[in-house]
């Protein structure tokens, strides 16, 4: 499998991205891995290469976006924060949203992942387990 360290119009898919992170309600979180199966792999990818590259992809669109962003609301595939400098922050936020956490620092996807608007007329790629 060939590596993709970075989508090919990389300003393109960071405005995906960013577009559907806008899109998650307060109170609620979505995986990196689930916001890239919202996102069609780019023109000759196969997509067992995207699935493997794409939550990468949605990290470094999140770790560079603007302002108007709920950066807060993604989390990783184990429904915990990803170690990062502002991982503190992330978690007061999501807490002041009445997220609520685990004694093993997770948050409960039955309760509060979203799964996207239109999940039903989207071209949602179909995700393993562990990228939900």
């Amino acid at each position: 499998m060939p590596r993709f360290t970075s989508p090919p119009s990389q300003l393109d898919y960071h405005l995906q991205v960013w577009e559907l992170a806008r899109q998650i309600p307060e109170g609620r979180v979505c995986s990196y891995g689930r916001i890239a199966g919202m996102i069609p792999p780019p023109n000759n990818m196969d997509p067992k290469s995207y699935l493997a590259f794409g939550p990468r992809w949605v990290g470094g669109a999140m770790a560079q976006c603007p302002d108007d962003v709920p950066w807060w609301r993604v989390v990783n595939a184990q429904g915990k924060i990803s170690a990062r400098p502002h991982a503190a922050r992330q978690r007061e936020l999501l807490e002041d949203e009445g997220v609520v956490f685990d004694e093993r620092e997770k948050i409960d996807f039955k309760k509060y992942l979203w799964e996207g608007e239109n999940s039903e007329s989207s071209q949602q790629l179909s995700l393993p387990d562990d990228f939900k």
